[in-house]
């Protein structure tokens, strides 16, 4: 249904459908005349619709091309902290560090903050320092004093063994099956024998019986422990336990060496010239706790090797005090030697006390010195004027030479003098050596 047609108004315009008025040109003028030229030049483009898409893409950009601002002072100083701890990614670590190029209050925290993540994260070894008990003690023995101190002899033999029960404190039971070769010199040729962690550990604790049975303590073997010397007392020790040696054996040899330290702390002065029988050859009391010292450290070393651990050395004291006792040690062990028809013959007899053919033993780095050796005679007295020959060498390698750990002929020594007398010290060395 519709309602009455429109009446359109008679005023000369054409109207297309929906009544817009279209202004026609001059009267008579054909309706199809060329539209007008587009005023933009050929290679511009026509004005994209303004849709949602256009106006997002024209957005986007504008925003690509526009550089980002650059941080500000307190977003700058925010970033110190991440950036002292290494947290920052590689742009915001070039802005923080051209703006401490700047700023100078910001150059001074970031310092503090450095200093303190150092702190907080020491770059050192998780391992103990060899020191630090030392340290502690004398630390603490200032302030105030023991009681009953410690002979200073018996302090190497304190340190090793404590070194070594910290050294074995975290061992699993795989690492005391971790087999460990033992190694000694005797006569010509080096000898080894193939144990455990647990039997490295009951063989000191058999040979550190010797010095209890001095001292009048109970003997780790019980009543039937061997006659002889260490060789004896570890194989009876082995063979006779029932079933392999396990980290049980840590705790009677602990015991025993804090048993051996207090009770030679308490006995006084003149205990030091005890003698300790080892089968052979005595030694007194201080050097038999020196001597256990040293085998301790050899025997801790070769575990620490089995188990591909670090181990450091004693302090430069105590290794010096080891190697003093092996260079003290070494024309008895010369003199033994050349009764076995192992050396060469004395080129003299020197009466006790005279002067005769000395060797000086030069032992360079930590623990060094310098040692004259008599070579024709134990009761001799080494003479600078009668010195024949001389020898250089490292401390630690004189000490694997001392345990049997390199042959004579191995040892890098710096020879000066008579070759004989040379190989014969040499030889003596390591015949100081013994499972």
């Amino acid at each position: 249904m519709t309602g009455p047609a429109e009446e359109v108004p008679d005023d000369g315009y054409e109207r297309p459908v929906g009544g817009a008025a279209r202004i026609p040109g001059p009267r008579g003028a054909a309706d199809d005349l060329d539209p007008l030229p587009d005023p933009r030049p050929a290679s511009q483009p026509a004005a994209a619709p303004e849709t949602a898409a256009g106006i997002a893409a024209e957005t986007a950009a504008e925003s690509a091309a526009a550089p980002e601002p650059p941080p500000t002072h307190a977003v700058l100083k925010s970033l110190l902290g991440a950036w002292a701890l290494a947290a920052c990614s590689a742009a915001e670590t070039q802005a923080v560090e051209d703006h401490l190029t700047e700023c100078a209050p910001c150059a001074e925290e970031a310092l503090r903050l450095r200093d303190a993540v150092g702190l907080l994260h020491p770059e050192e070894s998780l391992d103990l320092k060899p020191l630090l008990r030392s340290r502690v003690l004398e630390d603490c023995l200032g302030k105030r004093p023991a009681r009953i101190p410690v002979p200073a002899w018996a302090t190497p033999y304190d340190t090793e063994t404590a070194r070594l029960d910290a050294l074995l404190r975290d061992f699993g039971d795989s690492e005391w099956h971790t087999p460990v070769r033992l190694k000694w010199f005797e006569e010509e040729r080096r000898l080894s024998r193939r144990t455990t962690v647990a039997g490295v550990i009951g063989h000191l604790l058999t040979v550190d019986g010797l010095v209890a049975t001095a001292l009048g303590l109970d003997d780790p073997l019980g009543p039937q422990a061997p006659q002889g010397g260490t060789t004896e007392r570890t194989e009876f020790f082995w063979d006779s336990a029932r079933h392999p040696t396990t980290r049980q054996v840590r705790e009677p040899w602990r015991e025993q060496g804090h048993t051996l330290v207090r009770t030679v702390s308490f006995a006084g002065h003149g205990v030091a010239e005890l003698a300790v029988d080892y089968g052979g050859f005595a030694l007194p009391l201080g050097d038999a706790f020196l001597e256990r010292a040293f085998e301790c450290w050899v025997h801790a070393w070769d575990i620490a090797d089995a188990v591909d651990y670090p181990y450091e050395p004693p302090s430069g004291a105590h290794l010096h005090r080891m190697i003093d006792l092996a260079a003290r040690l070494l024309p008895g062990a010369l003199a033994e030697r050349r009764r076995a028809g192992l050396a060469g013959p004395a080129h003299g007899l020197v009466a006790a006390g005279a002067p005769g053919r000395t060797l000086h033993l030069e032992i360079e780095g930590a623990g060094g010195g310098g040692w004259d050796i008599a070579l024709d005679s134990p009761a001799a007295k080494p003479s600078s004027e009668h010195t024949v020959a001389e020898i250089a060498l490292d401390g630690l390698e004189f000490c694997q030479l001392a345990a049997g750990h390199i042959s004579p002929e191995d040892a890098a020594a710096g020879q000066h003098g008579d070759r004989e007398a040379i190989r014969d010290v040499l030889f003596a060395a390591a015949s100081l050596s013994r499972l």
